[in-house]
């Protein structure tokens, strides 16, 4: 996934997010039904793999994929950084745990070209 969206802002954001929130990943439902590959052939075979980011969010809103208030917010916003879908940041990020929600902040940050490393350490066991 990081290889298919490299050199795209908003792509990298999105897939970060969902690799450092290692729910929607490890799911098969979600893996089988919205996680696309293809073969790039170069000098060496390379999978490439990306996510129908329409069909998930659509999928999500007719109860196809039950989860959490948390995980479905990571997945909207995850959507909406990567093809701008709409989302309700009041209603999505109300329901984000603070590890989730320090992921989803380094997202934003991501996509607006600010890079990992330039985000700080903070620390999602932090409450206030």
């Amino acid at each position: 996934m990081r290889a298919h969206a490299a050199g795209l802002l908003c792509g990298v954001a999105a897939v970060e997010l969902l690799i450092g929130h290692a729910v929607w990943l490890r799911r098969n439902d979600f893996v089988d039904e919205f996680v696309r590959t293809v073969e790039e052939s170069t000098r060496e075979t390379t999978l490439l793999a990306w996510v129908d980011w329409p069909a998930a969010v659509a999928a999500l809103d007719a109860g196809r994929l039950p989860c959490s208030g948390s995980e479905a917010g990571v997945l909207r916003v995850a959507a909406s950084v990567a093809e701008g879908i709409p989302v309700d940041l009041g209603e999505a990020l109300s329901s984000v745990d603070a590890h989730n929600l320090v992921l989803v902040a380094q997202a934003v940050l991501r996509a607006g070209g600010i890079p990992a490393t330039a985000s700080g350490n903070a620390d999602p066991g932090v409450t206030g």
